[in-house]
Order: C-alpha cells, then sequence, then structure tokens
C-alpha cells in the first residue's frame, strides 16, 4: 500500500515548478507598440504636492502615460531618485521608423 510520500513530494515539485513560472513571467518585456500619429495628450490634472517625506524625496509630477491605445493618468507621487544626480525625465512619444513608440518616464544622470 502507498504510504503517500511519493504524492506529497510530487505536489512539492508541480508547486515549486509553478512558482519559478510565475517569477519569470514577470521577466516579460512588453514589446512597444508603433503608432503612426499619436493622439494629442489630455491637459494636465491640476494636483497638490504634499509634504516632502524626507530631504531625499523627489516630486514625480501627475503625468499622462499610454497604456493600450489610449492615455491614462499617473498621480504625482514622492520618490527618491535612482543615484544621486540623477533626474526625473517624463513620459513621452519618440520617432521610431515610420512612427513612434511610448518611452516610460525614467531616472536619467544629470
Amino acid at each position: 500500500m502507498p504510504d503517500g510520500h511519493g504524492t506529497s513530494a510530487g505536489w512539492r515539485r508541480a508547486g515549486a515548478a509553478a512558482a519559478i513560472a510565475l517569477l519569470l513571467a514577470g521577466c516579460a518585456v512588453a514589446t512597444p507598440v508603433v503608432v503612426k500619429r499619436p493622439p494629442p495628450l489630455p491637459p494636465p490634472r491640476v494636483e497638490i504636492t504634499p509634504v516632502a517625506p524626507s530631504p531625499a524625496h523627489v516630486w514625480v509630477s501627475g503625468h499622462w502615460a499610454w497604456h493600450r491605445n489610449h492615455y491614462v493618468w499617473v498621480p504625482g507621487h514622492w520618490e527618491v531618485p535612482a543615484s544621486p544626480g540623477y533626474v526625473w525625465v517624463p513620459g513621452g512619444w519618440a520617432p521610431r521608423g515610420d512612427g513612434y513608440v511610448w518611452v516610460e518616464g525614467h531616472w536619467r544622470a544629470r
């Protein structure tokens, strides 16, 4: 009569494999979508800048971002720069071939 140990070990292996697959799925990079003529940005929303959590924080203003064929509002927030001396570059459209691609906002060295 089976003692059940083989079944339990099989479930553990399957669970570990599923966990690894989920972790690796988060590493996928989305292929940029080329747009022939990007639609104009909606007007910015008015935001009140709260007090900084610390002197190291930098305010990243709220902005529109391109997501699945439409703009979505990303509220302003405080962030600590990636490294000292880095500045925030807002997202925007960049020429690519015979169209444009959306480039996400990012930190860049001065």
